[in-house]
This record gives C-alpha cells, structure tokens and sequence, in this order.
C-alpha cells in the first residue's frame, strides 16, 4: 500500500494507508491486540491490484490511532469515525469490508449512511443478536503482549497450525507491545458486555440497504458460524454467505487466494466462476 498519513477525523489523528485508483473501499479490521490496518489487509490489499481504491485505517486504539480523549473506544465511535475518514478523503460512495470486530462496524456503518455505502463484506464477522462471548475470544482479549500471548493468539485465530511461524509470532509480538497500553482500555474484563456492545439491534440491520456478502469459516472458533453469521441470514435484506471448509478465523491468511477471488468478484461486481 502507499505511503501511510494521518487524516485529522473530528479533531483527532485517524492513521491510514491507501492504495489504487478506482471505486473505493474501506477495509476495517479485527480486534485482536496489535492489529493494524495494514497488518490485516496490506497483502489482500496488494493481491487485488490497482484498479480500486483502498483505504486501510487504524481505528482508534489500534496501531497509530489514539482513543480520543474521554472515550473508551466502542462501536460508535468505530462507526463514526469511520464515516467521518471517508467524508475527510472526499470520498461520497464506497464499499466497506469488514474483519470481525470490523464487520460488525461496517455493518453499522452501512446502516448509519446508505445512500454512501454501496456494498458490505463481512469477514468473520460480529454483531449478531444473541451472539455470546466465546472462550476463544475472551481469551485473545485477554492475550499479554509478547511472544507467548502472541503465539496463543494466533494459534487460536486459525486452523492450520502450520500458519503459526515463528516470523508471525514476532512480526505480532512487537505490534503487541507497540499498543498494549491503549489496548488494555478497549476490553477489560468481565467482557461479555464488549461483545453486547458490539451487537447490532434487528432494527439497524433491517436499515441495510447495500447488498452484503458474509464471508465465514466453518471451523472458526472465535466467532462460530452458528452464532456469528448464520443468524444474520434473518436480518438482512440483501445477503449471501460463503463458507470456508477447512477454515478458522481468518480466510484472507488461511484460503488467500479464494478470499482474494471472492472480494473481487463481489466489489467489482463481476461474474463469478
């Protein structure tokens, strides 16, 4: 991706990557500690090229973006912020991907503004009503910064053990440590009540307008496919799932290039074959 720059969003520093030309999309991520934008999308980013335009913030509390002062971060304020980028860029159509955590704000964002959101992917997503806090989840939450709570972070978040290299452990072990201090106020225990916050209401759900794609994996443990993305099938308008077989947490990592072929055929509207 591009040079990364700071976007002043409601007074406050928003850090973001850009990259391409064309129909734009804003790439939200996860929630794990030391997650950034570019760590999350960086590679999906560079795979699908240059004919769209790609903006991958830090949301605040992750990576280069502060909470503001007096907030303690949550779904409004991902939400909004993530809005006011987007009106800060000049940017007034664009689709929003979202991982996780991210998914839930850009579902709530595609209901908060729909004449601009044209289409939603929701990778691994939350916000379903109902949805409990997992014992994975809680315990990615809850991982110490470093090497050990790194490797148990990543160990949890995919299927494929292999995946989990000692290049990986590093590289999130220095992100880890990098944010500990603005993440530990994001979701302290007891954290149900994170996951509560995160869950959209039946009523802004049926608000979504855009067609969106939930993108899951059959074996992700953090957020389950019974619970985390087929309930939404009720709610939405406009929807479609894809699922993954042999698949964690994490299918822009675990099937790249599947991932990679769904987004591009969902976002450019182009035939599927």
């Amino acid at each position: 991706m591009t040079t990364p720059r700071t976007v002043t969003v409601g007074g406050f520093p928003v850090h973001v990557l850009e990259s391409g030309t064309g129909p734009a999309v804003l790439m939200l991520h996860g929630s794990g500690p030391g997650t950034t934008g570019s760590g999350a999308w960086a590679t999906t980013a560079q795979a699908l090229g240059t004919s769209l335009h790609l903006v991958a913030p830090d949301q605040a509390g992750f990576g280069r973006t502060p909470v503001p002062a007096g907030s303690r971060g949550g779904l409004r304020l991902w939400t909004e912020q993530a809005a006011g980028l987007m009106d800060a860029l000049g940017i007034e159509y664009y689709a929003v991907v979202g991982h996780s955590m991210g998914g839930a704000v850009a579902l709530a964002l595609a209901a908060a503004r729909p004449q601009q959101v044209t289409r939603v992917v929701a990778v691994s997503t939350m916000g379903a009503p109902g949805a409990p806090l997992s014992a994975e989840l809680d315990a990615i939450w809850a991982a110490p910064a470093g090497p050990l709570g790194a490797r148990d972070m990543l160990s949890r978040l995919v299927l494929d053990q292999a995946l989990v290299t000692d290049s990986a452990v590093d590289a999130r072990a220095a992100a880890m440590r990098a944010g500990a201090a603005a993440f530990a106020s994001l979701f302290p225990p007891p954290r149900a009540r994170w996951v509560d916050e995160l869950t959209l209401s039946a009523q802004t759900l049926a608000a979504i307008r855009a067609p969106v794609l939930l993108v899951h994996g059959a074996e992700d443990r953090v957020t389950p496919l019974g619970t985390a993305a087929q309930p939404l099938l009720e709610h939405l308008a406009d929807v479609r799932l894809h699922v993954l077989g042999r698949c964690g947490h994490v299918p822009a990592i675990e099937h790249p290039h599947e991932f990679r072929q769904l987004l591009s055929c969902f976002l450019r509207r182009d035939r599927c074959h």
